[in-house]
């Protein structure tokens, strides 16, 4: 499983309506990946959690599963 569908697969677990979840990515700066978490307007708040924290746990996540791959990203939720 790549990184793409690893932030997919854990959004949808998340949110109402995991058929509006999609994942874009693109080159950053300094060879990071930047991905970009869409969701549905109803279901930004299940991804993003109190005070940020689950948003915060993704991007962990997100970030050791990265280094596992030798790999620097960046997560946008939008």
């Amino acid at each position: 499983m790549n990184l793409q569908e690893l932030l997919k697969v854990m959004a949808s677990g998340l949110v109402e309506k995991p058929e509006d979840v999609t994942v874009t990515s693109e080159e950053g700066e300094n060879g990071t990946t930047v991905y970009h978490l869409h969701v549905a307007e109803d279901d930004m708040g299940r991804v993003i959690g109190k005070q940020g924290r689950i948003a915060k746990a993704i991007r962990v996540v997100m970030r050791a599963a990265a280094t596992r791959e030798d790999q620097k990203i960046m997560v946008e939720i939008d």
